[in-house]
């Protein structure tokens, strides 16, 4: 083991390879990847990804991306196909092979057979003076001067060309379909990322309860509400309208203020104009509403009536922070 070596310099001089070689693709976004997506958007089927090694793994990094942005995409590993895999290419399937060299054995005994079902093939290549390439309707060149491996060996800068190109696929055709993030939504529905994009806060508030007190209440019957709810808050309701909030801080801070709070009522210590938000909208809109106010509540409404309450803790609960 080496002792001497720069490991700051050299993770850096790793990363701006790649970094050169993602920007030098920019000169390879020719006629045939407009046509490829054009293809692509026109499909009837599906898209199927193949590769072999490393270019294996980056494919179905692909596969993954495609489905999660609208585009159906199934991984066929290249050496399965030649045992039986080929019965997932379907009569309008588009193929996409990746490949380095583009001349590695497996390649070169699968494009014939991928040539015979009449299926469009398209090859992203390092090598466009390749096998694959000259086999291939549409050639998607992902070349780069150098491994990021001290030994041009080991596939690193390459891969990392042939991710970055199959995301500009990707986002092209995520574009031009006008994806949008409810569409985003419908495929990511679990985790934190779905409940950003699909969690109301009629989701939350609703299970909540409805905290409220009259402008007359006593300080006796607002500590009351408060504590039955477990919220930290209570609104504060007139005649069929909001007229304030009452919390926890303001508890404290109307203690601080007064020795004596028998003659206080709610509308004493009640904070005007509170912040709101309509039950229709997602729960990641209260969040951003109460980390811009620097609050823990917001009062539900719904056609201008309050309806609950939505807590910050009922959005840590769903991971939504």
């Amino acid at each position: 083991m080496i002792h001497n070596i720069d490991i700051k310099k050299t993770a850096i001089d790793a990363l701006e390879l790649e970094a050169t070689a993602i920007h030098n693709l920019t000169q390879f976004i020719d006629d045939d990847f407009v046509k490829v997506v054009n293809q692509i958007l026109d499909l009837p089927g599906r898209i199927i990804v193949t590769g072999i090694g490393k270019s294996a793994i980056i494919a179905q990094k692909i596969v993954a991306t495609f489905n999660s942005t609208g585009t159906p995409a199934i991984f066929m590993h290249a050496a399965d196909a030649i045992h039986g895999d080929l019965g997932i290419i379907q009569q309008h399937d588009l193929i996409i092979a990746l490949s380095k060299s583009g001349n590695t054995p497996e390649i070169k005994v699968l494009v014939p057979f991928l040539k015979q079902t009449g299926n469009t093939l398209v090859a992203m290549v390092g090598n466009m003076d390749s096998f694959l390439a000259h086999h291939a309707n549409f050639a998607l060149n992902t070349s780069v001067e150098r491994e990021a491996c001290p030994n041009n060996l080991a596939p690193t800068t390459s891969t990392t060309a042939q991710l970055a190109m199959g995301d500009a696929l990707a986002v092209c055709l995520q574009t031009c379909r006008q994806f949008s993030d409810r569409d985003f939504a419908r495929y990511h529905p679990g985790g934190a990322l779905g409940k950003q994009l699909y969690l109301k806060v009629s989701d939350l508030s609703d299970n909540n309860g409805k905290p409220e007190v009259s402008p007359t209440a006593s300080i006796r019957e607002v500590l009351i509400t408060i504590t039955k709810y477990r919220l930290g808050a209570t609104a504060v309701i007139g005649v069929d309208e909001i007229l304030g909030i009452i919390t926890d801080g303001d508890i404290r801070r109307m203690l601080e203020k007064h020795e004596d709070v028998t003659h206080l009522t709610a509308n004493d210590i009640m904070t005007r104009n509170p912040k709101e938000i309509k039950r229709e909208e997602l729960a990641a809109d209260a969040l951003h509403i109460m980390r811009q106010h620097n609050i823990s509540q917001l009062l539900v409404t719904q056609e201008g009536h309050y309806t609950g309450i939505i807590h910050l803790q009922d959005l840590l609960k769903e991971g939504i922070i």
